[in-house]
């Protein structure tokens, strides 16, 4: 029995090796497209599930995590952005202003039903010139990031402040995670 991390994030593959260094990573060929408008919550817990789903059904006698993580502001949530227009817009709504990280994580063991968990994080923007967004657009740091930034690269010079998980920021709330492999004591550093 192996423990699959059920993504090909670079991010999430370094926090799960604070847990552990025994996994491999089976990035899940999915659609994150969903067609019915949900709450952030809800969005990340069912992208989650998806993805976690889907390896489980490759590998069912394995234990299987997953995770998604999406920026919310006013409900409105925001993915990777698709283009450099998109990663613009989106930090010119977040400056100066707060907004909320989510990030499900799903855990699946062999013959049991998955275990899901939800987390939150308050993020809150310095008030930014344009030219401080272009600034950090250049970078590229945006590319392939929920909301557009990321916390723990040039990201976090545009932050006053957050209120909850770091790590739930960049993607894997690696305390959670440590719970939930809690009872798999073999799995853990």
């Amino acid at each position: 029995m192996s423990l699959i991390l059920a993504s090909s994030s670079p991010r999430r593959q370094e926090l799960l090796q604070r847990i552990t260094t025994d996994f491999i990573s089976i990035p899940a060929q999915v659609s994150e497209h969903i067609n019915e408008p949900l709450a952030p919550a809800q969005h990340v817990l069912t992208l989650a599930a998806r993805k976690g789903n889907t390896v489980a059904a490759q590998r069912p006698t394995d234990i299987i995590l997953s995770a998604d993580t999406v920026v919310s502001f006013q409900e409105q949530i925001f993915g990777k952005p698709k283009s450099l227009a998109i990663a613009r817009t989106t930090l010119q709504l977040l400056q100066g202003q707060t907004h909320q990280v989510y990030t499900a994580v799903w855990l699946k063991r062999p013959q049991q039903p998955a275990q899901q968990q939800v987390v939150r994080t308050d993020v809150s923007f310095l008030p930014l010139t344009p030219y401080q967004i272009e600034r950090y657009l250049a970078t590229g740091e945006y590319k392939d990031k929920a909301g557009a930034y990321g916390i723990q690269g040039y990201g976090g010079l545009l932050i006053k402040s957050i209120n909850g998980d770091y790590y739930n920021v960049m993607g894997l709330p690696i305390a959670v995670v440590s719970q939930l492999l809690a009872g798999d004591d073999l799995y853990l550093n």
